[in-house]
């Protein structure tokens, strides 16, 4: 154990990928992390580290390392939490993440909610449109979208989410309305963070893989750009559902609309399942399930 701090701070810096952000991310000073990693590398007499002025690399020494430490920090929270989960009470940090425009209208007033609750959890709620590794960078909760691909990670369903595709009224006079799939690469199409748009034919799943002149990973900018017709997009039920209602948007190939996909709590697999994560999962659930829509909390 005489090591712990050290390793912590090497684990950090190789998540984090500079001393500054392990250093913020510790709240520690940079120098402070510096000292831990030369005192790490003069107990083994080996470098771990490579540094540069703009970024670091392990030596082989350091991949080993890592790959057998990397979990051990989350190893003793688990025994922390599950001695602590005794008294039923959630206590300590807590890292989740989610896409962007979600985490902001969705989940970040329910946590504020739940946080109101259980004061003992200290929340780092990242919000990102990029999916992170979980493993990697550290995290206990995503919040993803659609279809699962790492079937590594446990998940619970949290809510459905239905996609359009949508256009302005200014759009569909000027340019029309497709009416089958292969007329879509006739038209002005506005790609967002995927390059494909997912929908439903004969009963099969069917991806449509599009290109256009205009892309953007923001739900919000590529609202805009559909609403001042400048192309047609794909776009989540809780974008465009103002706009369908009060006739700015024209929705496009209804009966090539794919059903519901999901909105998905995923999580680490781990041998004792975590009180806040499990009491978090719940709550999110709970709040979701009380409105069958996506609106606000």
């Amino acid at each position: 154990m005489k090591n712990w701090e050290a390793m912590e701070a090497f684990i950090e810096v190789v998540r984090q990928g500079s001393f500054s952000a392990a250093a913020t991310q510790l709240n520690v000073s940079p120098s402070h992390i510096s000292r831990l990693i030369t005192q790490l590398e003069s107990s083994f007499g080996t470098t771990l580290l490579f540094r540069t002025t703009r970024r670091i690399r392990l030596s082989e020494a350091g991949e080993v390392y890592y790959q057998h430490c990397r979990s051990l920090p989350e190893a003793l929270n688990n025994a922390e939490e599950i001695v602590s989960s005794l008294n039923k009470s959630p206590i300590g940090p807590f890292r989740m993440t989610c896409a962007t425009t979600f985490g902001e209208r969705f989940i970040s007033p329910a946590m504020n909610d739940f946080l109101l609750h259980n004061p003992k959890i200290e929340l780092d709620f990242h919000l990102t449109n990029r999916e992170v590794n979980l493993i990697e960078e550290g995290y206990d909760l995503a919040i993803r979208m659609g279809s699962l691909k790492d079937s590594s990670h446990l998940s619970r369903r949290l809510c459905d989410r239905k996609e359009y595709l949508c256009a302005s009224r200014s759009y569909v006079d000027q340019y029309g309305m497709p009416h089958t799939l292969s007329e879509l690469n006739k038209h002005k199409c506005l790609i967002g963070s995927k390059n494909y748009w997912l929908f439903q034919q004969l009963g099969q799943r069917k991806e449509v893989r599009i290109s256009g002149q205009w892309r953007s990973n923001s739900g919000p900018a590529l609202l805009d750009a559909t609403l001042k017709g400048i192309g047609i997009a794909q776009l989540p039920d809780y974008y465009v559902n103002e706009g369908l209602s009060n006739g700015q948007l024209v929705e496009l190939l209804p009966h090539y609309q794919y059903p519901y996909s999901g909105v998905w709590l995923v999580y680490p697999k781990v041998r004792h399942s975590s009180p806040k994560l499990n009491a978090i999962c719940d709550y999110l659930i709970a709040c979701f399930q009380k409105s069958m829509t996506l609106t606000p909390l």
